[in-house]
């Protein structure tokens, strides 16, 4: 069967601002640099390997806990009331439903932002299995995207990963998986490794399966 594996930020929804806010302010507290350029090639990464890149170093358990939950904290605060699924996310959601592919979400972030957007956008009856890679090695190690498949019980080979991310994208080809990336937060430069590359999702072409799996026959619904 065909398995869409969509990531969360970026792709499902634009949190990046809100994110880069609540790190800003948060890091702040901690006397820890961080600007656009350094949020830009940390974005789809889990705290846990922000952290580790920030300070150089494994941050120590009470150390992540302690600057990783009042990120968390503050971003499910700020996005309450404030977050609607990007262009053509509902319509392919749907379409894919339609035709019986199976949908996970695989994101970097912690399970309870994940819930928090899900239900704030009423998306979630769409999604077969939903994977946090909060506790998995992080991307661009394929870790989030080969968990999501095992759940939904399928190959590798099957899937196509939907991604915005540097690190997301290389995850996904990491996982022998197909990818379609979106440019919301990197430039088509940024993810040639991508199988397919478009603007937006609402200008994702309607063959776009046939296009990544070339020959694919009539193929088991989720």
């Amino acid at each position: 069967m065909i398995a869409v594996i969509w990531d969360m930020d970026g792709v499902l929804v634009d949190t990046a601002e809100i994110h880069y806010e609540t790190w800003i302010e948060t890091l702040g507290e901690e006397g820890i640099p961080f600007d656009r350029e350094t949020f830009r090639r940390t974005f789809g990464m889990n705290n846990r390997k922000v952290l580790t890149l920030l300070l150089g170093r494994e941050p120590d358990e009470g150390e992540f806990r302690r600057i990783a939950g009042r990120k968390e904290a503050r971003f499910r605060e700020a996005v309450r009331g404030q977050v609607q699924p990007l262009p053509g996310v509902r319509a392919l959601l749907e379409q894919n439903r339609a035709r019986g592919f199976c949908q996970a979400v695989a994101s970097s972030a912690p399970m309870e932002n994940i819930e928090v957007l899900l239900e704030e956008m009423d998306i979630l009856k769409y999604f077969d299995v939903i994977v946090s890679g909060a506790n998995l090695p992080g991307k661009p190690d394929p870790a989030v995207f080969l968990e999501a498949a095992r759940r939904l019980d399928t190959s590798p080979e099957h899937c196509v990963v939907i991604e915005d991310s540097i690190a997301g994208v290389a995850g996904a080809k990491a996982a022998g998986m197909q990818c379609a990336a979106v440019l919301t937060t990197n430039p088509a430069e940024a993810l040639k490794q991508a199988d397919l590359i478009v603007e937006s999702l609402d200008k994702l072409p309607g063959d776009w399966v046939e296009v990544l799996f070339p020959g694919l026959e009539k193929v088991r619904e989720c």
